[in-house]
């Protein structure tokens, strides 16, 4: 029985923890942008950067293959 009020115990606090934090966020604006997550499967991917044309290869790979 002693450990159920041991449980009880740590749970209120960190509930407590939970809800304040939750708070917290939701007033600083965490939650507010409710579309774009729908969308955003949808969207394209930004262009990737220009790549070298050259393979790149290491002093290591050439000795091996000698």
């Amino acid at each position: 029985m002693s450990a159920i009020y041991l449980l009880i115990g740590i749970s209120i606090p960190v509930a407590a923890g939970f809800l304040i934090a939750f708070l917290y966020a939701s007033k600083h604006g965490q939650f507010d942008d409710d579309y774009t997550p729908s969308i955003r499967i949808l969207m394209d991917d930004p262009k990737p950067q220009d790549k070298p044309t050259e393979p790149i290869t290491t002093s290591n790979q050439n000795e091996h293959a000698h």
